[in-house]
């Protein structure tokens, strides 16, 4: 098995989370003209009760995992490897069959009591089988993360987003003969023929490493199934999983809920205002199933930098490295500010034409303006709650995850049930919450272990994102070419050329950066 550097995972990670948000925008863009907003929103409807479910079933478990192995690899403990692993199967797979099972039963009276339109009855059955499936292929993957393999990881994700994009966009077709209900469920349906097939692809990289492992004639350090008894090792280790997976689990189980809520207050406020339960529901598809994923692009690389930083900071803590601590967090924190910048520029400049473009409906521009800006926060956010889960601190994520929830659903009763904002208000305050847990974190983090973030980095970024949105928009009004596409495409490359100067220029990025990547790297030794 080949471990990676930390910058190697990581850019592998990004890599296949670049190839998955693009290929990913395939049903995004494609499913508002097959199903509309309406079927959409339908279809989002479901998922905040889905992410409260996988909360609960695998919660902190990938991360103990993946710390955990870190730990015992760096220790040549292959013995433990395998009984961590064994263990997480055990409690993931446990919960997800019961949570399916109550899921089943009590899904007439949610669709008809808790969510806001009882249309979305046929979506929320289609996912219950996605719970067992998800619960096992999180557990492998927290352990090739903790291996500090992320190949793995990034074939299964590419395979899990093709075949899904596949499914989703055919299932939604074939079944829109029925109603907009059925074609939201063929939505879903699609969404759980990628997990399979993501699944598979993991199940079949371990069953051949284990072939690998007999013909070498080596000791199985690999994840056979069934693992050898250890009835010694079982409670340190399932106490150890659980005393880092709790908390996380709480933590995240914070921001799962608060999504949940805050689809049916926002679905109750809007209605409140006066907004008809169609309008809504096709209000809140455009925001969670268009807007929100638009201004999450970036975190293709915020995801891959936190899922490397957990084992790589885990590792160093457990060394007293506190050096490689904080060149690490380094590393993260500046990756995300330079490559998130960019696109915070394009889709608050360029709202109008991106949606017409992309989805055919111009008037949810004003959502993307709204929120675009507060797009910087969220892509410090993840490599900075990463790093208090890796120090022993998800407590303390924990905490500041809960005060930005409660300040963030507060706002939605406030303003959208106003009719003066409606979604306006709902949209206000998800960005509230997303600075205010964002610079939560940082303060968590500084007090932690006394990192500081370079102020100057972020004097030369703004700077930079400033310039580029001149050259953007003088790009743009000249209208060089003869299509709207065209320009905006013209526009976005002459930008992005004049920031990735200035970075160079201002040596936000370097030759040793730009070095550590893959493939391209070799050109600049």
């Amino acid at each position: 098995m080949t471990k990676q550097s930390f910058i190697k995972g990581a850019m592998i990670l990004l890599a296949a989370g670049v190839i998955n948000r693009l290929l990913g925008f395939v049903p995004r863009i494609a499913l508002p003209r097959i199903i509309g907003a309406e079927g959409v929103g339908l279809y989002q409807l479901s998922y905040p009760f889905l992410s409260v479910l996988l909360t609960i079933i695998t919660g902190g478990i990938p991360l103990a995992v993946a710390k955990w192995v870190a730990e015992a690899e760096s220790a040549g403990d292959s013995a433990r490897i395998k009984h961590i692993v064994r263990t997480a199967l055990g409690i993931t797979v446990s919960l997800a069959v019961v949570m399916t099972c109550a899921l089943l039963l009590c899904a007439p009276w949610i669709t008809t009591h808790l969510l806001p339109d009882s249309r979305v009855y046929w979506s929320f059955v289609s996912m219950a089988p996605m719970l067992v499936i998800i619960a096992v292929s999180s557990v492998y993957r927290g352990y090739y993360q903790g291996k500090q393999n992320m190949i793995p990881t990034a074939v299964s994700q590419i395979v899990e987003t093709v075949s899904r994009i596949i499914c989703q966009l055919g299932f939604a077709s074939f079944f829109l003969q029925w109603g907009l209900e059925w074609a939201a469920a063929g939505s879903m349906l699609g969404v759980l023929v990628g997990e399979a097939a993501g699944l598979a692809v993991m199940l079949w990289t371990l069953s051949r490493e284990k072939r690998k492992n007999r013909k070498t004639k080596k000791p199985n350090t690999q994840l056979g199934i069934p693992f050898p008894e250890a009835p010694e090792r079982q409670e340190p280790v399932l106490g150890r999983l659980l005393r880092l997976s709790i908390p996380v689990t709480a933590s995240r189980m914070v921001g799962a809920l608060s999504y949940l809520l805050e689809s049916i207050f926002t679905a109750r406020s809007l209605a409140a205002a006066g907004i008809a339960t169609g309008v809504a529901t096709a209000q809140y598809g455009a925001l969670q199933g268009m807007i929100i994923p638009l201004v999450l692009l970036p975190t293709a690389l915020t995801y891959s930098l936190a899922v490397s930083l957990v084992p790589s900071l885990s590792e160093a803590a457990a060394k007293g490295d506190k050096a490689a601590i904080h060149k690490r967090l380094h590393q993260s924190m500046r990756l995300s500010l330079v490559a998130g910048a960019p696109l915070v520029v394009f889709m608050t400049l360029f709202a109008e034409p991106i949606c017409r473009l992309l989805y055919k409906h111009a008037e949810i521009a004003p959502m993307l303006a709204w929120m675009a800006p507060v797009g910087v926060f969220i892509y410090l956010q993840a490599p900075l709650q990463a790093a208090l889960q890796a120090l022993d601190k998800p407590g303390t994520a924990l905490m500041n995850s809960f005060a930005g929830a409660v300040v963030k659903l507060l706002l939605i009763l406030v303003l959208a049930s106003n009719p003066a904002y409606g979604i306006k208000g709902a949209l206000i305050a998800i960005n509230v919450n997303i600075v205010l847990v964002t610079v939560l974190h940082a303060v968590s983090v500084m007090r932690t272990i006394g990192f500081r973030m370079n102020l100057l980095d972020f004097v030369k970024v703004g700077a930079a994102m400033i310039v580029m949105a001149g050259a953007a928009r003088f790009t743009m009004n000249h209208e060089p070419l003869s299509r709207e596409w065209s320009n905006l495409l013209a526009a976005v490359a002459a930008s992005a050329a004049v920031y990735l100067l200035l970075m160079v220029w201002m040596r936000i990025i370097d030759r040793q950066d730009m070095r550590r990547i893959p493939v391209i790297g070799r050109w600049f030794r």
